[in-house]
């Protein structure tokens, strides 16, 4: 779920740059073990650790047991807590907010729809304008990442047979989406206008209803 700021991020702000590392690969990879942030980050094992020992007296990470698969002990993997989670913004999200509320207030529902039709038709815009030049499906899910991770989603790309799996593993405007829902279905009908008549795109993973990142796919059109 997303997270608001703690007193407990507050008073830990000054973690080394490698721990400061190690919060992004959490934050982009989701839960990895001890032996799997070593070799991301290219230190040793030992390093590793004591990196993991100062986020956790920091209180920014906690243990999460993974059973094993099969007879053998199980494993221990490493999750962002909410403080954490609170050091990646949410986009003026107390002023947001502040505004959606406000409008509620003046002009009710249909007030906070304008402006969310509003948004969507200049996003629309821009987005049909990037991926304007695109002579591939790749080429347009890569404009897409590009423009998505301006904007702070931590966007990135991955294929998935003969789909793309456009994966967004932060949301600058959590809090305002979870306010009023209309800012979600707005970004898919602005992705399916920038992709065009040649592809479908579905949300198959979505932060708000509890994921750790919101996951589009991307399925072309049988030719």
């Amino acid at each position: 779920m997303c997270a608001t700021p703690t007193d407990s991020a507050t008073a830990s702000r000054n973690t080394g740059a490698t721990a400061e590392r190690i919060l992004f690969l959490l934050k982009s990879h989701g839960p990895l073990k001890t032996a799997d942030l070593g070799p991301l980050l290219k230190i040793t094992l030992e390093a590793t650790r004591q990196q993991i020992q100062k986020l956790l007296e920091a209180e920014l990470i906690v243990g999460q047991v993974v059973p094993s698969a099969g007879a053998g002990r199980p494993s221990q993997k490493w999750a962002l807590t909410p403080a954490a989670q609170a050091r990646f913004p949410d986009t003026h999200a107390q002023l947001t907010l502040q505004l959606i509320d406000s409008i509620k207030l003046i002009y009710g529902n249909d007030g906070i729809d304008k402006v969310v039709s509003s948004i969507e038709q200049a996003n629309t815009h821009d987005y049909v304008n990037a991926c304007a030049q695109a002579t591939s499906l790749e080429e347009k899910v890569m404009a897409l990442v590009r423009i998505r991770d301006a904007a702070g989603y931590m966007a990135s790309m991955q294929a998935d047979g003969e789909s793309w799996l456009l994966i967004e593993s932060h949301c600058p405007i959590c809090i305002a989406a979870q306010k009023c829902q209309g800012f979600c279905r707005s970004e898919l009908q602005v992705f399916q206008a920038a992709l065009g008549q040649d592809a479908d795109v579905e949300r198959i993973e979505h932060l708000i209803t509890g994921d750790r990142r919101c996951v589009y796919r991307v399925t072309p059109h049988p030719s």
